[in-house]
């Protein structure tokens, strides 16, 4: 980055140099030409993911409106999601207003896309919507925890056995015992 010479600032009787990274000073002769005030991302990654979340908020919000809202003392089937949608936009919102005037490092740019771990993760999740009802939740889960293990930059098979059996019990106590939710626990041909 080539040096800039800062013009002198007289303030009062006091003359000072004006400093380099604490003064974003943009002089009539370095504004960009475009007829206005130029709007510059200054985070991309904050940027696309605001919009993301409020295209998906908004969406989502005009999907629930299809739905009976109720009251909120007796909330109807499209109550909830309307509030989710509603509160996932808004916090878009401040992530995107967030990456239009918060400066970061070097525009916080999006790097490529890890296809990897993508890959991988969506593999894990079809892996265990196949084999759910055919090898039950015992078998599946920690299936689904190996093999989206993965897709991490570190493996270590003590810590992905402690995952999947912890998942596997904590699965079972929501699902199974708490909401008790109809999902097969044991393999088919175990009976």
């Amino acid at each position: 980055m080539p040096t800039r010479r800062w013009p002198l600032l007289r303030v009062g009787y006091y003359v000072c140099r004006a400093p380099e990274p604490a003064l974003n000073v943009v002089l009539d002769a370095e504004r960009p030409q475009t007829g206005g005030n130029a709007l510059k991302i200054k985070s991309q990654r904050d940027f696309w993911s605001g919009l993301m979340f409020v295209i998906v908020g908004a969406t989502f919000a005009i999907g629930a409106t299809n739905y009976s809202m109720g009251t909120s003392a007796r909330p109807g089937a499209g109550y909830f999601p309307l509030m989710l949608s509603v509160i996932m936009a808004i916090l878009g919102a401040i992530v995107l207003f967030k990456s239009l005037t918060i400066e970061s490092a070097d525009g916080d740019r999006i790097g490529s896309i890890a296809w990897k771990p993508l890959i991988i993760i969506v593999v894990a999740i079809t892996v265990f919507g196949l084999l759910l009802e055919r090898l039950g939740m015992i078998i599946t889960v920690p299936l689904l925890i190996i093999i989206s293990s993965l897709a991490g930059d570190e493996f270590k098979w003590r810590g992905v056995i402690l995952n999947a059996i912890v998942l596997t019990i904590g699965s079972w106590a929501v699902f199974v015992w708490g909401l008790k939710l109809t999902i097969p626990l044991w393999p088919r041909f175990f009976g």
